[in-house]
């Protein structure tokens, strides 16, 4: 059963899909703590194309690569995924309030689902956060 999460961001949907897709965006928010960071981050956003993220602790002590190849992309719509068997989805949602990001994505079995779905969350966070600071430049 996939999980999901959510969250709105008041920016604009052109904003909000270029922070999403842009390499040098993504290593500036992909993580779920501070501790951790993306060091290296490519995209190929087309059906087909692949993706990658190279994900390390701050220390040293660990990481590891997350990679896939898109499976469906509609600009400023809906991006999906594929990576190590398992599939993810994201949308975007133009509304009053701004922009609802909702992805959903196929758990693992090494982690529990709560413990996933609290760091998919937290990226997301960041994610927004980063897109409002990007507003402010």
């Amino acid at each position: 059963m996939a999980i999901t999460v959510q969250t709105t961001i008041n920016a604009p949907l052109g904003t909000v899909w270029t922070c999403w897709t842009t390499p040098a965006d993504i290593v500036q928010w992909n993580a779920a703590s501070d501790d951790w960071h993306t060091t290296s981050a490519t995209v190929d956003l087309r059906i087909g194309g692949a993706f990658s993220s190279r994900m390390e602790a701050k220390d040293g002590s660990m990481g590891f690569d997350f990679a896939g190849t898109f499976t469906n992309v509609v600009p400023q719509d809906r991006i999906e995924t594929l990576f190590g068997g398992r599939t993810a989805s994201v949308t975007f949602q133009d509304g009053p309030d701004g922009v609802t990001v909702t992805q959903s994505f196929d758990p693992e079995d090494t982690h529990p689902a709560e413990l996933q779905r609290q760091g998919w969350q937290a990226i997301l966070d960041r994610f927004a956060a980063h897109v409002h600071a990007h507003q402010a430049t």
